[in-house]
């Protein structure tokens, strides 16, 4: 699906893939990319992209949660958190390539768990 506009574009340059480095034009970001020992890298003291999906995906989601929240007039608690675990794997059937899944443990506080449940179910729409 095509977005209608584009409110935001982030910038990125990333050299050396997985075992190389990411970093931002305006130097916000800016750091040392680790292939993990899992995926046959050497480990080493830098993040990876799952990591930096998770962390992206779960901040979004909460950012999703708070657009519904106010749309539906439901005050989405400032402590609500996110736990995201990214997976990486190839895929089933054979198939040449890898794909991701996603597994979410959200925590919003003060928050009955049916109305939560409704209010993630429909975030994850949007």
């Amino acid at each position: 699906m095509a977005i209608e506009k584009a409110l935001y574009t982030a910038h990125a340059t990333s050299t050396g893939g997985r075992a190389g480095t990411s970093r931002t034009p305006d130097g916000t970001l800016e750091l040392t990319l680790s292939t993990p020992k899992e995926m046959g890298g050497a480990g080493g003291p830098g993040t990876n992209p799952e990591q930096l999906f998770a962390a992206g995906y779960s901040a979004c989601f909460i950012g999703a949660m708070k657009a519904v929240g106010a749309k539906q007039k439901i005050k989405v608690p400032d402590d609500t958190s996110i736990a995201a675990d990214v997976s990486i794997g190839p895929l089933a059937g054979g198939s040449f390539g890898f794909g991701i899944a996603v597994k979410l443990a959200i925590t919003v506080p003060g928050m009955e768990r049916a109305e939560a449940e409704k209010l993630v179910e429909a975030a994850h729409q949007v």
